[in-house]
């Protein structure tokens, strides 16, 4: 399904630079799109390697048809405690296609310590987390991983995440709808409404 809605987006692409390097750049950002960039966009992002928190390989590609809710999390942050409305979230709508996916990063503060192990223990003792965590990532700077360049650089909603537990929402045809920033709560009238009319 996501390698049908992006597929069409790549050929346009390159008939108009004569299958050339595709400026790549999504409508809603204008601009000149770097060869890093392009090289990305030719890629469906979904297909980005990942690996679970428990250390096994995946891809956003296992929730393909899903309502994705993506965060990246930290343990000892004044944000910590949206862990247990991200679990109220998902068990209130995992059921309608809804899910919940937690990047541990230790970008803000040095917020996030941990190992992939000790981030897990805390969060199914603490919050008694269900909902699937990756292993820890960067989300900015110059290790920045591949899928949080594209969430921040081409996915049509640009800018760096600012701190712990933002929030990605991506409709079921893999399009980023909407972000969100720490503050708003996972469930708040604005996040829960915008993933109904999703569901």
């Amino acid at each position: 399904m996501f390698r049908n809605s992006i597929a069409p987006f790549i050929v346009s692409a390159l008939i108009m630079t004569g299958c050339g390097q595709a400026d790549t750049a999504d409508k809603s950002s204008p601009g000149k799109t770097s060869a890093s960039e392009s090289s990305m966009t030719e890629v469906d992002y979904r297909d980005i390697p990942l690996k679970t928190i428990d250390d096994k390989p995946t891809t956003l590609s296992a929730f393909n048809g899903k309502v994705v809710l993506i965060v990246n999390v930290a343990s000892e942050c004044g944000y910590t405690k949206q862990y247990a409305g991200l679990e109220e979230l998902y068990r209130e709508y995992r059921d309608s296609g809804l899910v919940v996916v937690g990047f541990p990063a230790n970008n803000f503060g040095g917020q996030e310590p941990g190992s992939n192990e000790e981030i897990l223990s805390f969060c199914q003792t603490k919050f008694d987390v269900t909902f699937p965590m990756m292993a820890k990532v960067s989300v900015k700077g110059k290790d920045k991983h591949p899928l949080f360049a594209y969430l921040t650089e081409q996915s049509g909603h640009p800018g760096e995440i600012k701190w712990n537990f933002s929030k990605f929402l991506l409709d079921r045809d893999g399009n980023l709808v909407s972000r969100y920033d720490s503050g708003v709560e996972p469930m708040s009238d604005e996040l829960t409404g915008a993933i109904r009319k999703l569901l």
